[in-house]
């Protein structure tokens, strides 16, 4: 029996696995989230002594770190973590949001993570079906969750995740599930040439740096899936729902007398390549019969 055929005879055991796959990957990515910014500025920090001025330094673990080792721990109090505290959504509703042993609140983000992967995992696999292409469709969306949400804690966008997303979506077109090569190869070429000119044209004009080259990195990557042709959409996209956010963001901190404070781009790149790898054709024929 084929894997749709059984898809379709158990749907509600299918849609639990799903989603438990889902949560199961939001977990890693937390593991993503906290623990690469950290393995890079520590690698940074052996490398250059500029970067012992950074505040960040300051809290990072002695101790070696990677990905697979050591096993998680509480941030605040160190605690090894108990498998059955580590649980994928379930755990953080069980605890109360709080550390089992020092009782340090639990950061949000774990749980809206491991909750986003369950919701997109079994989204995607009703939209797409059990089949190739929606592997690629979920790699894509899993790959974009830690890039988000390290840019609005860290404001960086790791080039270990920008250049996987890139090279799977070049994957993803060869194999034939996505846009051709031709407009996989000039939507990378297209995506970085067109924030960077954007960039150095800003610089030239004021001096300043109005966004990082991960920026530049991550629309090439989102190019690489969506192809040159649905590039537009994207930036159209980002700056609108990165100007709402903007425009919102100010407001609240002038209302709290507060200095506002640089905002990365990061996000919302990611979340308007994702609208147009899902949406785009829908979206520019929708635009196209308004005309």
């Amino acid at each position: 029996m084929s894997l749709t055929a059984i898809a379709n005879e158990f749907p509600i055991l299918i849609m639990i696995m799903v989603a438990a796959f889902g949560a199961s990957i939001g977990s890693f990515l937390n593991v993503v989230i906290y623990r690469l910014p950290i393995m890079m500025y520590k690698e940074w920090q052996a490398q250059c002594n500029e970067l012992k001025q950074d505040p960040v330094l300051e809290h990072l673990p002695k101790e070696p770190l990677s990905l697979a080792m050591p096993g998680s721990s509480c941030p605040s109090c160190s605690h090894s973590i108990h498998p059955l505290h580590n649980l994928p959504i379930i755990s953080f509703i069980w605890l109360k949001a709080k550390c089992k042993y020092c009782g340090t609140s639990i950061s949000p983000r774990y749980f809206l993570v491991e909750l986003s992967g369950a919701l997109l995992a079994l989204f995607i696999f009703s939209r797409y079906g059990a089949n190739p292409g929606t592997f690629f469709i979920l790699l894509f969306t899993f790959l974009l969750l830690p890039l988000i949400f390290i840019d609005i804690e860290y404001k960086l966008l790791p080039d270990n995740i920008t250049f996987l997303l890139l090279w799977s979506g070049v994957i993803y077109s060869l194999l034939g599930f996505g846009i051709n090569i031709e407009s996989s190869i000039w939507g990378i070429i297209a995506g970085y040439l067109s924030l960077w000119s954007v960039y150095i044209i800003f610089k030239l004009a004021t001096g300043k740096e109005g966004m990082g080259y991960g920026d530049f990195k991550l629309l090439a990557a989102l190019g690489a899936w969506v192809g040159w042709q649905q590039l537009l959409p994207v930036i159209l996209i980002s700056s609108l729902t990165g100007t709402v956010a903007g425009i919102t963001l100010l407001i609240i901190a002038r209302s709290k007398g507060k200095q506002m404070t640089s905002i990365p781009f990061g996000p919302y790149l990611a979340m308007g390549g994702w609208i147009t790898l899902l949406w785009g054709q829908d979206l520019t024929r929708w635009y196209l019969s308004t005309m």
